[in-house]
């Protein structure tokens, strides 16, 4: 499946932003979906994740702040994101998981200003 991020930008610390994963086919069998994120000169990191179930599970960094969820009827995966930080600052990419398989979306800048 081709997965295509969207939703990034410039926000005030404080502020709000979604993001959207749009898939470009059905994400109801995938095991999980997730957001993952890298800041320049770090690791990648998982951000979100949530399974077939609708189980989320949360980075410590962000729980309380952001909400991931998906839509299986149009086949999209959001991370809403809310009171943002300046070390929000990264780029988020969305990703679809099945065992040994994981597809990857290419990206999207969120830059968080004090």
């Amino acid at each position: 499946v081709q997965l295509q991020a969207s939703g990034g930008g410039l926000a005030q610390a404080g502020g709000s932003l979604r993001l959207s994963c749009a898939a470009s086919g059905s994400i109801a069998g995938f095991n999980a979906l997730a957001w993952y994120r890298q800041a320049p000169g770090k690791q990648r990191e998982l951000v979100a994740i949530i399974n077939h179930a609708d189980d989320a599970n949360y980075a410590t960094s962000v729980k309380g702040r952001f909400t991931i969820s998906r839509d299986n009827a149009k086949n999209v995966l959001y991370l809403q994101m809310n009171s943002l930080k300046p070390e929000d600052t990264a780029l988020y990419y969305c990703s679809a998981i099945r065992i040994g398989t994981q597809d990857w979306g290419q990206g999207t800048q969120v830059t968080v200003s004090s």
